[in-house]
């Protein structure tokens, strides 16, 4: 029977990997399989910075005006 090890470490210096595994392997062959995460785009935006540039937008809208924008728009749904 197969038994597999989910291990995460870090690349040390010259992009080199150590991996321990239990006692008892030594001249066994094994596979290593490396997944490099992606990383995020660098013109991807936090959700937070997002929203904030959007509230600073509409500061000065009332909740009156903005009751009447969405009437408008649903009224004119219907023409």
């Amino acid at each position: 029977m197969q038994s597999a090890i989910r291990i995460t470490t870090k690349v040390l210096a010259g992009n080199k990997l150590e991996i321990e595994v239990p006692p008892g392997s030594v001249g066994e062959e094994v596979e290593v399989f490396v997944i490099i995460p992606e990383k995020p785009q660098g013109g991807r935006r936090k959700v937070l910075e997002l929203l904030t540039e959007i509230r600073s937008r509409h500061v000065s809208r009332t909740v009156e005006e903005i009751d009447r924008e969405l009437e408008e728009e649903r009224n004119s749904w219907d023409n």
